[in-house]
């Protein structure tokens, strides 16, 4: 058996599965301050027999919600190898003022970084990043990042420059290179390199807290951290990158709303106490965001799922004229909605006076008129479906599935999209697609295609995304390659084409439970 656990701001949801997918238990306790307590209430709801459980899937948004907050951030180094070119832009430019605050806004420009095909753009100076490496040990920042100009393609100037860093420093401080990290365009792989370096601490923190908590629960089973595109990690890999879970938490609700429904391809509704995100599902996997995404205003290339958020939720406030959202209640529902003994009118209370819940004190809402609940409960419909409307890539029938504990706001049908379904479960869509996560493997950068060289080309790419799944703990054998994607680059020479190839497979548990902790290969 596994378990599948999401730490939301309002509720950890939790999920126990068998060996044959099907969900035995699932349970909702309030979110923590100190996250144990919250995942050991979520865990001893569920009853599991801890014995027969061999692994545990976790997805939290605590990084995301630290880079918003510009809170619990190390400072950072940010190290650019790309002298003379990249001078006009230095390091955090567009950052908001608070988050570059939060990291200290120390950016260092050396010489290095490599052209598209790999040849030097300038060579390494050892003088020069040993001077950068002074300052740094003067201020005493112990967090590194490193970036180069296309290192995806030639990573060497990465790893160089941090061993000559490294040995000046020591071994104390943390190093987070772009190439590990990213894809082709410098300054977003460089932000999202500055980020994960800033969130090292944190996530050793973070990934303690989940042992800690498991621990007290008794559960031995090594455990995992969802990431943005619905894959695992193990914990190595969380300490090392924990920049790759942001998005985590809508990713494990659209993986599960897939399974929980049966299909593969359809729109999801996941409504939770403060906000409801409406994404597209193509093959079971999340459509992820066309070029670059923003975390906090910051500019990244982290692969997210496109998600379209609006302020509608279960605990969103109702306005005298029937409007909803986008304020709410958040975790103090069951202390402020009218069903529960509060004196704040939410949706949560619309839709137990309409009848599609029964939850707390139906009485409690009885004055309200029948006339405003529809008209407020038919507004709510209209903006979810003209979202799922903007979401869609075609005029094709498409069914909606709706997943989360705010989803009882949704009908049995939307202006436009008869068909929506909300399939058991659906309260912890979420933790049923942490347990069910996969673990993948990709590769993305730039090729070159001699003429009549294409279809090796491929292959040689499909080849290396399978090889890295399987190394990242995927089992031998069930790796599919899911999505290809050829861009050819018709400003270079050379038949030059960035290919993105991403594979997945089940997580090979025998192989994880001999070697502990699992392969910390990326994932």
């Amino acid at each position: 058996m596994r378990i599948g656990i999401d730490v939301g701001g309002t509720n950890t949801d939790a999920a126990l599965l068998g060996d044959d997918d099907r969900v035995l238990a699932a349970a909702k306790s309030p979110t923590t301050p100190d996250i144990t307590s919250g995942v050991t209430a979520a865990v001893r709801a569920l009853d599991p027999p801890v014995e027969s459980i061999t692994a545990v899937m976790i997805g939290t948004t605590h990084f995301l919600n630290a880079l918003i907050e510009g809170a619990r951030l190390a400072p950072v180094a940010a190290v650019r190898l790309g002298l003379p070119a990249t001078a006009a832009l230095p390091p955090m430019t567009d950052w908001p003022d608070r988050q570059r605050a939060a990291v200290g806004g120390h950016g260092y420009l050396c010489h290095g970084g490599r052209e598209f095909d790999g040849r030097v753009l300038s060579p390494l100076d050892p003088d020069e990043l040993k001077r950068t490496a002074a300052d740094i040990a003067a201020r005493g920042i112990g967090s590194v990042a490193v970036s180069s100009v296309f290192s995806p393609v030639a990573e060497d100037d990465e790893r160089r420059a941090a061993e000559i860093l490294r040995g000046e420093l020591g071994d104390g401080v943390h190093f987070s290179l772009s190439h590990e990290l990213g894809r082709i365009g410098l300054l977003a792989r460089e932000n999202a390199t500055i980020i994960n370096a800033a969130l090292r601490d944190l996530a050793t923190v973070i990934v303690e807290s989940f042992g800690k908590a498991l621990a007290e629960v008794s559960i031995t089973a090594p455990f995992f951290l969802s990431q943005n595109d619905g894959t695992l990690m193990d914990v190595d890999f969380a300490r090392t990158y924990p920049v790759a879970t942001f998005a985590s938490g809508p990713t494990n609700s659209m993986r599960g709303a897939a399974f929980l429904s049966g299909l593969g391809d359809c729109a999801v509704v996941d409504v939770g106490g403060t906000t409801a995100d409406v994404g597209i599902l193509a093959g079971g996997f999340p459509r992820e965001a066309a070029g670059e995404s923003e975390a906090a205003g910051i500019r990244t290339n982290f692969r997210i799922p496109d998600v379209l958020s609006l302020g509608i939720g279960g605990g969103s406030l109702v306005s005298p004229d029937g409007e909803t959202g986008p304020r709410s209640v958040g975790y103090r529902l069951t202390e402020e909605a009218l069903v529960f003994g509060g004196t704040t009118l939410t949706a949560t209370d619309l839709a137990v006076a309409a009848g599609r819940a029964d939850v707390g004190d139906a009485a409690r809402v009885a004055h309200l008129g029948t006339g405003f609940v529809t008209r407020a409960l038919d507004r709510i419909a209209d903006r979810l479906a003209e979202s799922v409307d903007r979401m869609r890539t075609s005029a094709a029938p498409l069914p909606v599935v709706a997943v989360g504990g705010g989803s009882i706001l949704v009908p049995e049908s939307l202006p436009g999209f008869d068909d929506v379904r909300r399939p058991g479960n659906f309260g912890v869509a979420n933790a049923v697609g942490a347990a069910i996560a996969q673990v993948g493997g990709e590769v993305d950068r730039v090729f070159h295609i001699p003429e009549g060289r294409r279809d090796a080309v491929l292959a040689e790419a499909r080849d290396e995304a399978v090889g890295r799944a399987e190394d990242a703990g995927a089992r031998r054998g069930t790796v599919q390659v899911v999505d290809i994607e050829e861009v050819p680059l018709a400003y270079l020479p050379g038949g030059a084409t960035r290919i993105r190839v991403k594979a997945v497979g089940a997580l090979d548990l025998h192989r994880i439970g001999t070697q502990q902790h699992g392969a910390t290969a990326h994932a």
